[in-house]
């Protein structure tokens, strides 16, 4: 008699797992399930083997290949263009079956008596027999009813709860005579239950129903899948295990060491060649591949490890699988039903959420808490809050599900009854993001007072005027145009404090909700006259008059990037000409090469038209390029130079604010007008609280971040920094070209180094000892004064989002800042190097 295994199935709901292997060819107690498929064929002597494969086919020939070394005869049928569905596949090989034979699924896990059941086939004289269980919810299965003398009247596949009328479902396995094939057409898709059973019904053929006794277990989701193998481990089914049994529940393959001083409870399986660290403890439930090593101290609770997987010291195992080489690093933790798909890597200190999947080859660094599938991208961050706000990938990473999810977050870290702002860029998918927030704020009882399309100087100036507890931004990212940048306020409207941020992500990653009654749910406003309220603050705060004296003309790049072109409406109000460029927002963000030949492009129209500068201005109003008379663009470290040297010629003896990176270009201009330099660590939200903070600032800011003018609002303004540009250029009777020409030329260089992040700590540590303390700067990084007396100095500051480092190096000599450069350069790899070579012999000793 022969056997058809339909083996062609892709296991969509068992991935991760099968990314790169087909469904029958997951291993259960570290044997394939088509093997222990193949084990019970054998042992009711059926041994000529016929698999039809679709999905992956290589891998199951390339196992079983003639079957010879697992006692069988295999052949194979490859659906090469589509599937032909249970019943087209079994047809397409009809030559192949001239007697009766059976039919048998590749996705579960059963010890039925596949004997009897033939033996009943034969007697009643069945042309196509079904074996039948009672299972306890037959929603997921195809449910029978039978009569008594167990002729199959009636089925229905996957029922809904109403529909059950049994609780006899099929289990996919038949035992059929070649003539039902003739029913099918050929080369098409057909199915056993949905078109060849329907069919025999209809024409009376007799179909029975064989009610089989003992253990079946349908594969078909990964709950499914970790019972089974507990099952096994119990052997509440009988399965042939790869190893030997050493004592009663504990299966050992061959050249597996296990450390004396290891805890085992059985049942467990450990496959060949494994390694058990010191201490290490299994409990029962455990199951380990082959070429297995298990760290010292490790706490394995009824993991499920595929070959080859690495697992740390003292990492923390909890119901999961784990991929084929999949890496679990020290002190990690992967925990209830979590998957982590083959080659994949669980960093230091991370934890994997319960139910949470990750795809193979992915990358989950030190410390991360993952709470969400990591299907896209390559890695896992540790936080939600990144150098500034959340941000990434649209729709992929910051999708619906997870905004609302932030939203409600958010929300539960704040009174019941809080209002909150949200604005938006007028991109379609910051729309779709914001409207989301608001739906998971309002939830948990937060009201929300909608913005809309604001460009986020206006929604950071508004957020005061409203008395609410904060706001939301939601933006295209400034420096990635296929990613998303969401940033919170408070109510002030200064970026929130990491402390805030560390409550949310709490909130967020705990799934720590506070839900609202119906009576409680959030209200959503829309407040009005918006813009009116930002003029008004706007022109408060400007010399109009001398802007109207000035007859300026400026031409505006919006590089189809900003949202709320307000201010030409605001420069005509003032006498003054804006010629604008680029505003539509119909087309993508421009990446940088488009950004640049768009600055080019400005330079050219500044000159033919003689205007008196231009202006690039780009995330949703935050950020600017100036462009001078002749078309020279002023961006960068010039940017902020000529920025401090036209705010403290109009405002002597005053305060400006700058990132610890900025050139010493600022205090050199400082030191003409009497002012003072506030340095803060290299983010946006230290510069707003350092601006909001601190007596007689009039600037803060850089030419990478923006402007802040402190007394309009605490946040980044391009379009306020461009009409300060014309009070000030008119009231210095000062060209931009001029102002340029005079500020100090200070030579200020950087490049960056890859640095993991587990090295970042002991590289600044190693810094500061090995250099004299009176010649350090700790503010942000670790700043080095080489030659104090002139302002020569090198900077080595972490990332805070990617493992790097950037080296700044600062001077008036030029030679020096580049001999500087390329020596921390050398000096930041060889220690990394260092350390990464020290962690590599470690784990060759453990």
């Amino acid at each position: 008699m022969r056997a058809v295994l339909m083996a062609g199935g892709s296991g969509t709901r068992l991935r991760p797992l099968t990314c790169d292997l087909p469904k029958p060819m997951v291993p259960i107690l570290n044997r394939p399930i088509a093997e222990h498929i193949v084990n019970l064929l054998r042992r009711h002597h059926i041994t000529e083997i016929i698999a039809t494969l679709h999905y992956l086919p290589d891998v199951m020939r390339d196992y079983f290949q003639d079957g010879n070394e697992f006692g069988v005869q295999m052949t194979y049928a490859v659906e090469e263009d589509q599937p032909l569905g249970t019943a087209g596949c079994v047809k397409n090989i009809a030559e192949l079956l001239d007697e009766t034979f059976l039919v048998i699924s590749g996705d579960s896990i059963t010890d039925f008596d596949l004997t009897a059941a033939i033996k009943f086939h034969k007697e009643k004289g069945s042309k196509a027999t079904l074996v039948l269980t009672r299972v306890p919810n037959p929603v997921e299965f195809g449910v029978v009813i039978t009569d008594e003398q167990l002729r199959i009247q009636r089925f229905l596949e996957k029922p809904s709860t109403s529909e059950i009328f049994s609780d006899t479902v099929n289990t996919g396995i038949y035992i059929l005579e070649p003539e039902v094939l003739d029913y099918l057409p050929a080369n098409q898709e057909s199915d056993f239950s949905k078109d060849l059973f329907p069919l025999l019904l209809e024409k009376g053929d007799p179909m029975y129903g064989y009610i089989a006794e003992g253990y079946w277990c349908d594969v078909g989701h990964l709950d499914a899948y970790r019972e089974s193998q507990y099952d096994g481990l119990l052997e509440k089914v009988k399965l042939d295990f790869a190893y030997e049994l050493r004592s009663p529940g504990l299966w050992i393959g061959q050249n597996t060491f296990i450390d004396p001083s290891a805890k085992i409870e059985t049942p467990v399986v450990i496959g060949d060649n494994c390694r058990i660290g010191a201490r290490a403890k299994l409990e029962s439930g455990t199951v380990l591949g082959d070429n297995v090593t298990i760290g010292s101290d490790a706490d394995l609770k009824r993991p499920i490890v595929w070959n080859g997987a690495i697992i740390g010291d003292e990492a923390h195992l909890r119901a999961c699988v784990a991929g084929r080489g999949v890496r679990v690093d020290r002190r990690a933790h992967v925990l209830e039903g979590a998957v982590v798909g083959s080659l994949s890597t669980v960093g230091e200190e991370a934890q994997i959420s319960p139910g949470v999947r990750v795809w193979p080859s992915k990358k989950i660094e030190s410390g991360a808490t993952l709470n969400i599938n990591l299907i896209w991208g390559q890695a896992a961050q540790r936080n939600l809050f990144a150098q500034r706000g959340v941000s990434g990938l649209a729709n992929i990473d910051i999708t619906p599900e997870f905004a609302v999810k932030l939203g409600a977050a958010y929300g539960s870290t704040l009174q019941p009854g809080a209002s909150i702002t949200v604005s938006r860029d007028q991109r379609s998918i910051s729309r779709m993001v914001s409207r989301s927030l608001i739906a998971g704020l309002m939830s948990v009882g937060t009201n929300v007072q909608n913005l809309e399309a604001t460009a986020i100087p206006v929604a950071r100036y508004i957020v005061p005027t409203l008395s609410v507890e904060g706001g939301l931004h939601v933006r295209l990212h400034p420096e990635r145009p296929d990613s998303l940048l969401i940033e919170f306020f408070d109510n002030k409207g200064i970026n929130i404090s990491k402390a805030r941020e560390k409550k949310i992500e709490g909130a967020y990653f705990k799934e720590d909700f506070r839900r609202a009654q119906i009576q409680e749910i959030g209200n959503m406003a829309y407040p009005s006259q918006v813009l009116d309220l930002y003029s008004t603050g706007f022109e408060k705060h400007l010399n109009v008059e001398a802007i109207r004296y000035s007859n300026s003309k400026v031409v505006i790049d919006y590089a189809y990037a900003v949202s709320g072109a307000v201010l030409p409406q605001l420069l005509a109000k003032f006498g003054s000409d804006a010629v604008v460029l680029n505003a539509s927002l119909s087309q993508m963000a421009p990446v940088n090469e488009e950004r640049e030949n768009l600055l080019v492009q400005l330079g050219q129209v500044v000159e033919a038209l003689h205007a008196n500068f231009g202006a690039q201005v780009s995330a949703n109003g935050e950020l600017l390029i100036l462009v001078d008379e002749s078309g020279s663009s002023i961006r960068g470290e010039l940017l902020t130079a000529v920025m401090v040297q036209m705010i403290l010629t109009t405002n002597p003896r005053s305060t400006v604010v700058v990132p610890v990176h900025a050139s010493s270009a600022v205090e050199h201009i400082a030191r003409r007008h009497d002012g003072k330099v506030i340095r803060t660590k290299a983010n946006p939200t230290a510069l707003m609280e350092a601006c909001h903070t601190n007596p007689n600032v009039v600037l803060g800011g850089s030419g990478d971040m923006g402007f802040i003018f402190p007394e309009l609002h605490p946040g980044f303004d391009a379009m306020f920094c461009i009409a300060k540009s014309i009070e000030m250029l008119t009231v210095q009777e000062q060209s931009l070209g001029q102002v340029r020409s005079e500020v100090p030329r200070v030579c200020h260089k950087t490049l960056t180094v890859r640095c993991p992040w587990t090295v970042k700590g002991a590289l600044m540590r190693h810094l500061v000892e090995t250099h004299p303390a009176d010649n350090l700067e700790l503010i942000d990084g670790v700043k080095i004064f080489e030659r104090p007396h002139d302002d020569s100095w090198v900077l080595i500051l972490p990332d805070a989002g990617e493992p790097m480092v950037h080296i700044f190096a600062n001077s008036s000599d030029r030679e020096w800042v580049d001999s500087s450069l390329m020596q921390y350069r050398k000096y930041v790899q060889d220690f990394v190097q260092e350390q990464e070579g020290g962690d590599m012999s470690m784990s060759a000793d453990n």
